[in-house]
C-alpha cells in the first residue's frame, strides 16, 4: 500500500508545461531580466526601485517568467526580454568545452526547463542557446546515470548537489531501477498484485450478477 501523502506530478518537456506541477510551478517563478518598451502606467509598483506610479518607457528591471510570457507579444512590442547570464555567449562557450564542469543547481536550478522556456521570446541567439541545451544534457547525461548506478545503499547528497532539477529527476530514476533489480537478485521483489481498476471492475461485475 502507497502511503506517499502527495504523488509528485512530472514537470513539462521542453517548452509545454504542466500546472499541477510543483517544479514548473516554481519555474515560472524565475525572475527574467526585462526592459520595458512602452510605458505602463499605474503599474509603478512592480518595481521596487522607483517611487513613480507609472513605469517609464526604457525601464530596466526583472519579472517572473509567467509574467514575462503574459505581457510578451511578437507584433506589439510590450517588452523585451534579455537571455540570463546563464544562456549568454560567454557561459555557452564554458558548457561547449566541458559541460561536466558546471554546478548546474547554482546556476538555475532549473537550467533546461528555463532555457526552453526562454525560446518563447524572439532572441538571434535562440538557435545557438537551444543547441547548448541538447550537447550540455547529451555531455552530462552519461556521467549521471552511470552515477546513479554505481551508488547502490550510498550517501549520494554529494553527487546530486550539484544537478540540475531534470537530472535529479533522471538520477533518482535510475536508482530505482538499481535497487528494484538488487532486490529482485537476492529473491526480495514484491508480489505481482492485481491493479485496484481489475479489482474493483470484478467487484462490479459480481454485484450485477447476484442482482
Amino acid at each position: 500500500m502507497n502511503t506517499q501523502s502527495y504523488m509528485p506530478v512530472e514537470p513539462g518537456v521542453g517548452m509545454e508545461e504542466n500546472f499541477l506541477s510543483l517544479d514548473d510551478i516554481l519555474l515560472a517563478h524565475e525572475r527574467l531580466p526585462i526592459r520595458i518598451e512602452c510605458a505602463f502606467p499605474r503599474l509603478g509598483f512592480l518595481d521596487k526601485s522607483s517611487d513613480t506610479q507609472d513605469i517609464p518607457e526604457g525601464t530596466k528591471m526583472e519579472l517572473p517568467l509567467w509574467l514575462s510570457k503574459g505581457l510578451y507579444e511578437r507584433k506589439r512590442r510590450v517588452l523585451s526580454v534579455e537571455l540570463p547570464k546563464v544562456y549568454r555567449e560567454g557561459w555557452r562557450t564554458v558548457f561547449n568545452a566541458d559541460p561536466n564542469v558546471v554546478d548546474l543547481h547554482k546556476m538555475g536550478p532549473y537550467y533546461y526547463g528555463l532555457g526552453s522556456q526562454m525560446l518563447h521570446f524572439d532572441s538571434p541567439e535562440n538557435p545557438e542557446v537551444a543547441q547548448t541545451l541538447l550537447q550540455t544534457f547529451i555531455g552530462r547525461f552519461r556521467r549521471t546515470m552511470d552515477s546513479s548506478q554505481n551508488a547502490y545503499n550510498e550517501d549520494t547528497s554529494a553527487l546530486v548537489e550539484r544537478l540540475d532539477c531534470l537530472e535529479k529527476a533522471l538520477f533518482r530514476s535510475g536508482q530505482s531501477g538499481l535497487n528494484g533489480f538488487q532486490g529482485w537478485e537476492k529473491g526480495q521483489a514484491s508480489q505481482l498484485t492485481a491493479s485496484s481498476l481489475v479489482l474493483n471492475y470484478r467487484k462490479r461485475k459480481m454485484t450485477d450478477v447476484q442482482h
